[in-house]
């Protein structure tokens, strides 16, 4: 009579080969995953690489700069501008950081010279003020043609906004008259352009390149910015972040899932052969 508790003849054999079977897709999945996180991390080097490349080139020329129909064709390059500053309609992106300290983006529109071109530029960085966030720090807006170096950029980058869209600054009629209002402010405090709640004021979460010049009623580029470089100077600071690629990240994916690999492998050699092997050893004596 046959015993009940008994393994059934091929039963071992077939759950050796269902764990077999089971592990080695796990592993194919896993080591699949994380060769494509390495080739993801590869493919974001690259990308750094070539932004640094563009950096390193020549300044492009006004006029070749104006005659850009895609200025994404030239993100990172240096360039550089003459023209008038906006001072008026300059902007504060709260909630940026540099150096790991909170404070604002200050981005200001830049007339171009000889032309009915404007663009935004993001002039630099001022630390906020701890007791009053709606007092700004003393910024100064240079009057006249002045000459801006920068790199050119993506549209300020947007932040998570939670309730309504912040309102825009005062309409200009026009870049000359804009330049105008804002010589009589050169030089003095922007505390002035925080006068309100934020939200109605110049300080903003985030700005919309589109919806400012529809507001504005400025020329104003919306496909790319302008990233001013160079020292520290006019109230503000430039020790812009490096864009954020993400590489690290997929390095630690990677190694995540190549543990997880190397864990099924010596789970399986553990209760495949190892485990068995100990419990037939301890069964003999």
């Amino acid at each position: 009579m046959l015993n009940a508790d008994a393994p059934r003849p091929g039963h071992g054999r077939a759950r050796f080969w269902i764990i077999t079977i089971a592990a080695v897709a796990t592993l194919a999945v896993t080591v699949s995953l994380g060769r494509w996180q390495l080739s993801r991390a590869a493919q974001k080097e690259a990308l750094q690489a070539e932004i640094d490349a563009q950096k390193k080139l020549p300044p492009i020329p006004q006029k070749e700069f104006l005659r850009l129909e895609k200025g994404t064709d030239a993100l990172h390059r240096p360039v550089t501008l003459y023209g008038l500053w906006l001072g008026s309609q300059t902007v504060y992106l709260d909630n940026r950081q540099m150096n790991g300290v909170p404070g604002f983006y200050v981005v200001t529109p830049l007339a171009i010279e000889g032309s009915d071109q404007t663009v935004m530029v993001q002039r630099g960085w001022i630390q906020r003020n701890f007791n009053d966030r709606t007092k700004l720090g003393e910024v100064t807006t240079p009057v006249g043609l002045v000459e801006v170096t920068g790199l050119v950029a993506p549209p300020p980058a947007h932040l998570l906004e939670l309730g309504t869209a912040a309102t825009p600054a005062a309409a200009a009629s026009g870049p000359l008259a804009a330049a105008s209002s804002a010589s009589g402010a050169a030089g003095a405090s922007v505390a002035s352009a925080a006068a309100g709640p934020v939200g109605s004021s110049a300080i903003r979460q985030n700005l919309d390149l589109e919806a400012f010049r529809a507001e504005t009623k400025l020329p104003l580029r919306t496909d790319v910015s302008l990233q001013q470089v160079g020292d520290a100077s006019e109230g503000l600071q430039r020790n812009w972040p490096a864009p954020a690629l993400g590489v690290e990240k997929h390095y630690g994916y990677a190694f995540q899932w190549f543990g997880i690999a190397a864990l099924v492998v010596f789970l399986y050699v553990w209760f495949q052969f190892i485990a068995p092997r100990r419990k037939a050893n301890h069964a003999s004596f």
